[in-house]
C-alpha cells in the first residue's frame, strides 16, 4: 500500500507502519531540518522532502503511482489546550494544505491526527470546517479520540484521529489492548486486558542517574515485554541518556516535590512564585506518564520530573515513554531532540491504526 507521509516529524507514524508491515512510503515531508535528518537516519530508504508543504508539488512527485493512504498531523501548538490557541497562528490553517494534498493525490483513505484541543478550537467551528472540507472531496469522514495508553504506550496521550474513506471502504478504529488500572478494580472489567504500562515498567531498566550525569549501561536485563521490545536491536551503549544540569535554586525546588506532586505541593518556603499550576510536577512510578511534550527536560514548564531521581527526564526516557526503541537515533541538540520526541506520534499507536488500515483496504 502506497503512503504519503505529511508533517512526518522524526517518523513516529512511519516507524509504526514499518512495524505493521505491508506499507510503502512514497515520500515524506516536513519543514523542520533537524526532524528531517532524524527521519533519514532511521529510515534512509524513504525519500524525505524538507520544505514547507506549500511548496510540495504532489502530482509531480507521485507521477503515475497510485496513492492508497495520506497520513499526517499538522503542528499541534496552535490547537493545544496548554498553549495560547491563536487562530491567527499560521499553523492553525495548515489543514488547507492537507486538503490540497488530498485533491492532488486522490488517496483511497486518509488519516489526520491532532491534539484533542482541535475539537474545541474556535468553539468547535474549526473542526467542523475541517470535516466539511474533507467530506467535500467525497470521503466519509469520522473522528475519534484515542488514548495512546490503551495501545501499549506507557503514557496518557489523547489524540483526535480523523479518518476519511472512499465509498465501499469500511474502517474500524482499533480496539484497546490495555486498560486503566483503575478500571480493573470495577465490576465491569472482565479481566481480558492487561493494565496500562506504567512509567516504572517502561524505564525501570535504565540507570538512575543524577542531574548532570550520563548513563551508558543498562541497570538490568529487560524486566518485561515492553523493555524487551524497546531493546530488540539496541546498541551496546545507551544513547541520549544524559540528564540536564539544574541550578541550586531549582534543585531545592525539585527535592521538595513529592511523587505525583505539583507546585502547590511544594512547602511554601521553597515554592516558586511564578509558573503554571502543573509546573514543577513530578511523575508517578506506578502509573503511565502524563503527556510527553517538547519541554520534557524543563521542570518549570511541565510535569516531567523523574519519580525517583531529582531531575527532569532524559531524552532517552522521553523516547521510551513515546515507544521509540533504544536504537532510534535523534539529530540535533538536547532541546531539539526533546522537541522532536514531544511532537511525535507514538509508533505503537501508529502501528495499531496501521493494522486497521490494512484490514480496511485488504
Amino acid at each position: 500500500m502506497n503512503v504519503v507521509d505529511l508533517f512526518c516529524g522524526i517518523g513516529g507514524v512511519a516507524h509504526g507502519l514499518h512495524q505493521a508491515e505491508g506499507f510503502n512510503t512514497l515520500f515524506a515531508n516536513d519543514v523542520d531540518a533537524d526532524m528531517c535528518e532524524s527521519f533519514k537516519l532511521n529510515m534512509p530508504e524513504v525519500s524525505v522532502i524538507c520544505d514547507s508543504i506549500a511548496n510540495v508539488q504532489f502530482k509531480q512527485l507521485i507521477g503515475k503511482k497510485k496513492v492508497d493512504i495520506v497520513l499526517g498531523g499538522p503542528p499541534c501548538q496552535a490547537y493545544s489546550t496548554s498553549g495560547k490557541r491563536l487562530m491567527e497562528d499560521p499553523r492553525a490553517m495548515l489543514y488547507q494544505q492537507y486538503y490540497r494534498a488530498l485533491v492532488e493525490t486522490q488517496p483511497q483513505m486518509f488519516v489526520y491526527e491532532n491534539v484533542r484541543g482541535l475539537l474545541s478550537m474556535a468553539n468547535g467551528k474549526l473542526f467542523d470546517e475541517v470535516q466539511r472540507l474533507f467530506a467535500s472531496l467525497g470521503y466519509f469522514v469520522e473522528a475519534k479520540v484515542l488514548n495512546a495508553a490503551d495501545f501499549g504506550v506507557p503514557q496518557e496521550r489523547e489524540r483526535v484521529i480523523v479518518v476519511g474513506v472512499r465509498d465501499g471502504i469500511k474502517f474500524e478504529y482499533p480496539k484497546p489492548t490495555h486498560i486503566s488500572a483503575q478500571k480493573t478494580n470495577t465490576d465491569l472489567f472482565d479481566g481480558s486486558l492487561p493494565s496500562h504500562i506504567t512509567l516504572g515498567e517502561a524505564i525501570g531498566d535504565l540507570p538512575f542517574i543524577a542531574a548532570g550525569e550520563t548513563g551508558y549501561e543498562y541497570s538490568s536485563a529487560p524486566q518485561n515485554d515492553y523493555q524487551k521490545l524497546m531493546r530488540e536491536n539496541a546498541p551496546k551503549k545507551l544513547m541520549n541518556h544524559s540528564a540536564a544540569s539544574h541550578g541550586e535554586a531549582l534543585m531545592r525546588v525539585i527535592r521538595n516535590v513529592p511523587e505525583g506532586g505539583i507546585k502547590k505541593d511544594i512547602p511554601e518556603e521553597f515554592r516558586p512564585k511564578s509558573g503554571f499550576p502543573n509546573s514543577y510536577g513530578r511523575l508517578w512510578w506506578n502509573r503511565p506518564s502524563m503527556t510527553i511534550t517538547r519541554n520534557l527536560g524543563t521542570p518549570s514548564s511541565a510535569r516531567c520530573i523523574h519519580p525517583k531521581c531529582d531531575r527532569a527526564l532524559t531524552t532517552r526516557e522521553g523516547a521510551r515513554l513515546q515507544s521509540f526503541p533504544d536504537d532510534y537515533v535523534f539529530y540535533g541538540s538536547r532541546s531539539k531532540m526533546n522537541l522532536q520526541i514531544g511532537n511525535a506520534v507514538p509508533p505503537l499507536l501508529a502501528k495499531a491504526i496501521a493494522n486497521q488500515i490494512k484490514k480496511a483496504l485488504s
